[in-house]
């Protein structure tokens, strides 16, 4: 009997818990919150950018092309007699 009223207590917690948690999270106030968090942020990061000093470009005709040669010599592997020098 103690056994069955324990676990209706968890499970009453469990719900209790559950229940304030969506109302905290769906209710206006919570939304009005997070609508004025995202909007400040989004201030900030504007001022912020509006600050940052722009960079004078020094890459220009930075990369040197090379010409490959097509005259190599490709080693040959000879993997068959390898294997019949060894029998």
């Amino acid at each position: 009997m103690f056994k069955e009223i324990k676990y209706i207590i968890f499970v009453f917690i469990i719900g209790l818990f559950i229940f304030f948690t969506a109302k905290y999270y769906f209710s206006d106030a919570y939304k009005k919150k997070s609508y004025r968090s995202l909007n400040n942020i989004e201030n900030k990061i504007n001022t912020y950018s509006e600050k940052l000093p722009i960079l004078e470009d020094d890459t220009k005709n930075i990369i040197e092309y090379v010409e490959q040669t097509t005259n190599k010599k490709k080693k040959k592997f000879n993997f068959w007699k390898l294997l019949e020098n060894n029998e």
